[in-house]
Order: structure tokens, then C-alpha cells, then sequence
């Protein structure tokens, strides 16, 4: 990658960041920040094991769609939706695409997910003074800004903890084995129990439940839509309150109904042709 979109990439990353208050320290639910800070409808959804994220974008309306793989690999998921948001950031919407190898747009937006994710100034913030850094701190890093270890491992770098020559070694591993190594299996597995769950857009879901408030729309459609079973779906509403409302029916005399005007000229000409 060229240092123009490094930096580009860096600075997009850093600019979100300060808009956003969200200093240097590790982002939580990236599905609902995404969605409360850019208005883009973000989805997690069932896909080909290769396929791992897309944007969309609706010029007529301006609406942008984010759609990303359920997994078990809570890291790689987190970093797909920043590189998706990082689409966004920057306008991609040319669709353009290399075959022989990664465009330059999907390179820019690998750099802005890594430096939205664990921003240097995070690490050294987190690791304070030290000399190199080491496997336990490696994974101390992972677990705190739930990335993958090549990624920390190049923000490390970055950081000046750890030379070129270690960054190789360090994302050899996975964030599984220094899960298990280090004592945290049981935050890995919360983890990829949550990564791994169907998630619909909250303004739509938003959207379905005031439609039922209203009478409109079925508890079933609601369940559906989260991928959950009606019995759920019909519980968690009543627990929130939630209940269609019940319109009062109105009798009307038959005086007050409107008078039909009907034409029946042409039913008339077909019956004395015949």
C-alpha cells in the first residue's frame, strides 16, 4: 500500500474517532455505533464461508446498506464491519474491482479498520513504558482491542514494542490459542457466541415493532425478522410493554356511507350485441 493511502487511511480512522468522542480507547458494539453514528442499516447475515462483508448504497435515497457474515471468528468480523465502514467513509461506491489482485479502495480500507480498531496512541496509552513487548502482553492487547494478533501485531510495530522481524511470528498465531494460553477461553467463547448470531438492522426492527404497536404488523413478522421463534419475540414484547393497540370499532348507518357511481353502459352495449 502506498504511504498516501496509509496515511489517508490513518487519518480518516483518527478524524472518526475525534468526531465521534471516542478517544483511543477500545470500540465496543460495532454494529450499534455504525448504525447511531453514520444512519447506515447494518445487518449480520448467513453467507458463502468466503464471503465475509458488502456495502450498498441507494443513490435515489441516499441510504447505505452494511451486510456482513455471521462467524466464529469474532476479530475477523469486527474488522470486516470497520473495513466496510471505512467504504463508506470514503465513498466507495464505484464498485470498481481488480481480479489479479486487491483494488486500491479495499487495501485503504484494511489500513482505516486497523488504525479505527487499536489507534497507536491506544496501544502505548495501554502498554505504558516498557521494552518489547511480550506473548502475554500480546494477547493482553488482542483481548482489550478484540483484533486479531497480525493486527496488533503491526499496530505494536507501529508502537515501537516490537521490531519488523517479530511481526511475522506474532501473526502466525491465532486469537483462539492466546485465548487459551493466557486464561480468557470463556470471553473468547462469549465472543463467537454473539459474532455468530443473525443480527437485523435496529431502525428496521425499530421500524417493525412501532408497526405492531400499531396493530399492522404481526408478532411473526417481528420474530422473522430477528431470526427468532414467535414465542420469544411475542414474550420479549409483552416484558417491554409493547402491546397492539385496539382501535375502537365505529358502526356506521348505511345513510352515511358514500353514494357508489357506477357506469353500466358498456355491460349494457355487450348485452344487446350478444
Amino acid at each position: 500500500m502506498s504511504d498516501s493511502s496509509e496515511q489517508q487511511a490513518e487519518l480518516a480512522a483518527s478524524d472518526f474517532r475525534r468526531t465521534h468522542r471516542l478517544g483511543v480507547q477500545p470500540l465496543g458494539d460495532l454494529v450499534a455505533l455504525i448504525e447511531q453514528v453514520t444512519g447506515c442499516d447494518v445487518a449480520i447475515l448467513d453467507a458463502e464461508a468466503d464471503e465475509h462483508g458488502l456495502t450498498m448504497r441507494d443513490p435515489s435515497r441516499n441510504a447505505v446498506f452494511i451486510g456482513v457474515a455471521r462467524s466464529r471468528n469474532p476479530m475477523r468480523q469486527r474488522s470486516t464491519l470497520a473495513h466496510e465502514l471505512g467504504h463508506v467513509i470514503f465513498g466507495d461506491w464505484d464498485g470498481a474491482t481488480e481480479l489479479a489482485k486487491r483494488s486500491p479502495q479495499e487495501i485503504r480500507a484494511d489500513a482505516f479498520a486497523r488504525h479505527l480498531l487499536i489507534p497507536i496512541e491506544g496501544v502505548r496509552e495501554f502498554l505504558g513504558a516498557r521494552g518489547t513487548a511480550s506473548e502475554a502482553e500480546i494477547a493482553a492487547v488482542v483481548q482489550r482491542f478484540l483484533v486479531s494478533p497480525a493486527m496488533a501485531a503491526i499496530a505494536l510495530r507501529d508502537a515501537g514494542f516490537i521490531g519488523p522481524a517479530e511481526v511475522s511470528d506474532w501473526s502466525a498465531l491465532t486469537s483462539r490459542q492466546l485465548a487459551a494460553r493466557f486464561g480468557w477461553s470463556d470471553h473468547y467463547a462469549s465472543l463467537q457466541e454473539d459474532s455468530h448470531r443473525p443480527r437485523s438492522p435496529q431502525t428496521l426492527v425499530a421500524r417493525a415493532v412501532e408497526g405492531y404497536r400499531e396493530g399492522v404488523v404481526s408478532a411473526q413478522a417481528i420474530a422473522t425478522l430477528r431470526s427468532v421463534n414467535l414465542e420469544t419475540a411475542l414474550k420479549e414484547l409483552e416484558e417491554a410493554g409493547v402491546v397492539p393497540v385496539r382501535h375502537d370499532a365505529v358502526d356506521l348507518d348505511v345513510s352515511e356511507l358514500p353514494k357508489a357511481d357506477v357506469d353500466l353502459t358498456e355491460l349494457e352495449d355487450e348485452d344487446s350485441s350478444q
